[in-house]
């Protein structure tokens, strides 16, 4: 006989709208109850509806997260795979599914999204990117349905819950880093321009290198797709320069991970020759060779921090607006060294 909601009432001791409460976690009912109830399930076998749970409070009981690209592209850089395992990990706690949505082009993004919302397929969207000028926000701001975006908003940030690190600051402390170890000739290999991230990053890297009294020069400054091809057109163009750069600012370890492959298929070292720091601390950052300089922006807290504000921005969207800060710290590695000139003076 399959146990009910009443079964586990009777057997722990409290009403059968305490049970219900305790299912959905309710910060009013104590933890000593909810692990009276709790044990109560689980010696029952009980099992929590929640289809129909959903379909009584008219709710999905189900988050959207938006990628930006194709899915087989996303998941080439393990930011991704990364920032949904701490997002999965806050839908988990309060019994929320997840439902991707991907798309070729913004049009494609656009429609994906429309299908969720108007289809009310999902209670709230993650993003997980800004992009300048999106009419994606404009839509859900529109809509007045419930989204955080992973990352700045290029507007309206006031209105929009958004979990981010502080990209602008991180760029300039590697930057200056960089500088500290003696180098003058600094290029900066970002994403594309259309995002916020990279906007961000690229003013940081600038400010280090007017801070600094160094030229800042177009021709060091590369954009290039967060892949490992990027990476790599972005050396070939750098280091055919008549003075390349001595040392990289990369604005993804993926985009590095190819960096450090196209340096050593033209036989130039790092970091005796050019030194390379980099940004999110994945693991091919460990493992590269050599292991990289990069900056830890805790992506999986990241995604859980998003995904625990967008369930509070379904559940009362009388919400305030928050921005929230992940920490970041360099974590120096192998691929950065002091610069050492390799010319050759005359001594008479």
């Amino acid at each position: 006989m399959v146990a009910t909601i009443k079964d586990v009432a009777k057997l722990a001791n409290v009403a059968p709208s305490t049970v219900s409460r305790v299912i959905a976690n309710n910060p009013r009912i104590s933890e000593k109850t909810k692990e009276r109830v709790r044990e109560a399930m689980s010696e029952l076998g009980y099992h929590p509806n929640f289809i129909a749970r959903s379909l009584a409070n008219q709710s999905t009981q189900a988050i959207g997260i938006v990628i930006p690209g194709s899915a087989d592209k996303a998941f080439l850089n393990p930011f991704f795979p990364e920032v949904i395992r701490g997002i999965s990990k806050g839908a988990h706690q309060k019994h929320y599914a997840l439902h991707m949505s991907t798309g070729e082009t913004d049009a494609e993004i656009m429609e994906g999204v429309v299908q969720m919302v108007e289809g009310k397929r999902v209670d709230g969207i993650i993003l997980l990117y800004s992009q300048v000028d999106d009419k994606l926000t404009k839509y859900l701001l529109r809509k007045k349905f419930p989204f955080v975006i992973v990352g700045k908003p290029f507007k309206d940030v006031e209105h929009i819950t958004h979990v981010d690190n502080d990209n602008y600051r991180a760029a300039k402390e590697v930057t200056e880093h960089l500088i500290q170890l003696g180098h003058e000739r600094v290029a900066f290999i970002g994403g594309n321009l259309k995002l916020v991230v990279t906007v961000e990053r690229l003013l940081g890297y600038e400010k280090a290198i007017r801070n600094a009294g160094l030229v800042y020069r177009d021709d060091y400054i590369i954009h290039a797709q967060f892949l490992k091809e990027g990476g790599q057109a972005a050396v070939q163009e750098l280091f055919n320069l008549d003075e390349p750069p001595t040392a990289l600012v990369v604005a993804d370890d993926l985009m590095a991970l190819g960096v450090l492959n196209t340096l050593d298929d033209m036989g130039i070292n790092v970091p005796n020759d050019v030194s390379v720091v980099s940004f999110n601390n994945v693991m091919l950052s460990e493992v590269s060779r050599p292991p990289l300089t990069t900056v830890d922006i805790n992506i999986f807290q990241l995604g859980y921090e998003a995904s625990k504000h967008v369930i509070q921005l379904v559940e009362d969207p009388m919400d305030p607006i928050k921005r929230i800060i992940i920490p970041h710290k360099l974590m120096k590695r192998q691929s950065c060294r002091e610069y050492v000139s390799t010319k050759k003076t005359t001594t008479i």
